[in-house]
Order: C-alpha cells, then structure tokens, then sequence
C-alpha cells in the first residue's frame, strides 16, 4: 500500500501545473513619412475637325510674388528649354525659370516638389524634382499674362 500511495504522490506532482512566468517584451517603432506634391503635365485638348484651331497665345512675362501657394498648383507644361510654365487653380499662369545648369526637358513627364512647413513654393529656395531624380533650383516666378 505505501507503494500506491508513493505512485499517486508522484502522479498529482507530475499534473500540477506550472506557475505562469510573466515575459516582459519591449519594442520600438518609428514611423516615418514622406509627402511629395506630384505636379501633372497638361495635355493638349483633343479639338474635333469641325472646330477650327484657336490661334496660340502669345504670353509676355511680369513680375509677381517671389512664393505661390503649393495647393493652388494645378498643372505644368514645359513651353521652354529653361522654364517651366504652371498653371494655377483660377487659371492664373506662372513661369518658373530654372538655372542655367537645369534644362526644363527633365520635368516633360511632371515634377514633384518637396512640401514645406510654411506650404509655399518660393524661388531661391525649393527645387523642381523630376521622376528620374534629378533637381532643378527654381530662380524666380514671372506671372504670365496675354499679349495684347
């Protein structure tokens, strides 16, 4: 009988649960996030053979703000080998003129531009980027208006 009641000691040890180790994980997370303004190039508009071509319109320069507000760009098209001309929401027209190392053929396909914390495009100051990650300083704004 003592050999039983040996068995049955050893058998409730070996049911006896252990007791739960408590693990203390620790971790670290960063979040980083990249905002980028993409600028489309405009398309010419599909006219059909009825209508008549408009004539181009010849625009001439003027001065204007050194910074343009980065949401009121609406769209971009390169006219010129060392400018790009944007196009405003309200439909006002601007030229960025690019230095002299930074021809505007690198920004046919759009441009981004890197947002800043006063959300303003300023010569001197911000860049062009193209798709292909080159850089282009914009020097100054010229405000476009219709010849007469």
């Amino acid at each position: 009988m003592l050999l039983l009641l040996t068995s049955a000691g050893m058998l409730a040890a070996a049911v006896t649960p252990w007791l739960p180790v408590q693990v203390q994980q620790r971790a670290q997370v960063r979040m980083h996030q990249r905002i980028v303004i993409r600028v489309p190039r405009l398309t010419a508009a599909r006219t059909s053979m009825a209508n008549a071509p408009l004539p181009p319109i010849r625009w001439v320069e003027r001065d204007t703000d050194r910074c343009i507000a980065a949401s009121s760009l609406a769209g971009a098209a390169v006219t010129r080998p060392d400018s790009v001309d944007l196009v405003l929401s309200g439909g006002r027209r601007l030229r960025a003129n690019l230095g002299s190392a930074c021809p505007a053929l690198d920004f046919y396909n759009g441009f981004y531009l890197r947002p800043t914390s006063d959300g303003m495009v300023c010569a001197r100051r911000d860049a062009f980027r193209s798709r292909s990650g080159g850089e282009c300083r914009i020097e100054a704004f010229r405000a476009l208006v219709p010849a007469r």
